[in-house]
């Protein structure tokens, strides 16, 4: 953070302090000694530089302690006492310095390999895709902890299909998890014509996953999956308008957004993939058909958005706040603008501080010339 035209100016502070306190010791009465405060020096540098700068500005401040006490008659020097404690002052803060370093070159490599992970899983998506503009975001709540949140787009003969999930738990069995359920979409959801029958698929992948994975005696092998699956019919692409059908399986219901306010889109009481069994034999609910404005979006968010909390513990009031700023700026259904608004509001709401991994997605129809309608 402390940095001037892309150079680092972390060593200015300890500097400065480091030369106010010698200055102010050497104006001061001789029986106000302050020079033995050089021992802060390498303390600060140990909070923002790296371990050279930290040592070097250890060996500053006890070289400096020691001209500086050197120069004063015996009787009001500070004395080898507080020298020493300069010295094991600074050693003390360029291994608490090593320390720190350690640790973020760690966060740094687990935030990495979670960043390969969620790329891996979560494939690029071209920016208008089967016909649909679309926009997503994701923020991560524990940097060392990937999350199973989850969505796909997928063009197909019988129209494009979108998927949005949030695997329950955390870690490489949720993104394992997360993948399977991708991989059966983008098959199921490009072959099958029936929005009902890929969410039958669905169910069937997470039990056979959950089966492989309590085969191997792990124990984890009891997750389950929310998940929303929309499909835009092949019928209405470029046209601009339509409907849109949907399914929604446990999952927070999604909202359509649009000028003239925000609904929800009608659910039926869908289980969760990995729950059907408890519905019997009755299987996965049918897809229900919703018209669709030119110029309405799909919004779907993980149970991220709708349960952060602020300080005195009430919810984001999502709805309500959609509501207001549509009201105010309906160039806001712009499914880019839509999820940065979320995004932005959910991050005020908590304080920054994510209690799960937080999924947005915002998708609509694109004119006939690629653009939205």
């Amino acid at each position: 953070m402390l940095r001037v035209g892309g150079r680092s100016v972390a060593w200015l502070p300890p500097l400065v302090l480091l030369v106010g306190i010698t200055w102010v010791d050497f104006y001061t009465g001789k029986d106000f000694r302050i020079i033995s405060w050089l021992v802060l020096v390498p303390g600060i540098a140990a909070a923002i530089c790296g371990v050279w700068g930290t040592a070097a500005f250890a060996v500053l401040s006890t070289t400096t302690y020691a001209v500086a006490d050197g120069f004063l008659p015996n009787e009001y020097q500070a004395g080898p006492g507080d020298l020493m404690l300069s010295a094991i002052g600074g050693v003390l803060a360029t291994l608490a310095c090593a320390v720190r370093v350690s640790g973020e070159q760690r966060m740094l490599h687990m935030r990495d390999v979670t960043d390969a992970i969620r790329r891996t899983v979560l494939r690029p998506l071209p920016p208008v895709w089967g016909g649909l503009d679309h926009a997503a975001v994701y923020l991560t709540a524990d940097v060392e902890a990937v999350g199973g949140d989850f969505y796909d787009v997928q063009p197909g003969p019988h129209g494009t299909r979108v998927l949005v999930g949030d695997v329950q738990g955390k870690g490489i069995g949720a993104v394992e998890t997360a993948a399977a359920l991708l991989g059966t979409f983008r098959e199921a959801a490009y072959h099958e014509e029936d929005l009902a029958v890929v969410a039958e698929r669905l169910e069937t992948r997470m039990v056979r996953h959950s089966g492989h994975i309590a085969a191997l005696g792990r124990p984890d092998s009891d997750r389950f999956a929310t998940a929303v699956l929309l499909n835009f019919p092949a019928g209405d692409r470029g046209t601009g308008t339509g409907i849109v059908e949907s399914i929604v399986l446990g999952h927070d219901p999604p909202l359509i957004v649009g000028p003239s306010g925000v609904r929800q889109l009608p659910v039926t009481d869908g289980l969760p993939l990995g729950l059907g069994w408890l519905g019997g034999s009755t299987g996965p609910p049918p897809a229900l058909r919703t018209p669709l404005a030119p110029d309405e979006t799909v919004l779907v968010t993980t149970d991220g958005v709708t349960e952060a909390r602020d300080g005195g513990g009430a919810f984001y009031p999502l709805v309500e706040r959609l509501s207001e700023a549509v009201a105010a700026d309906p160039g806001l259904t712009d499914p880019h603008r839509l999820v940065a608004y979320v995004r932005d509001g959910t991050l005020h709401h908590c304080g920054g501080l994510l209690a799960d991994d937080t999924t947005m997605f915002a998708v609509r129809r694109a004119g006939p010339t690629g653009r939205p309608s």
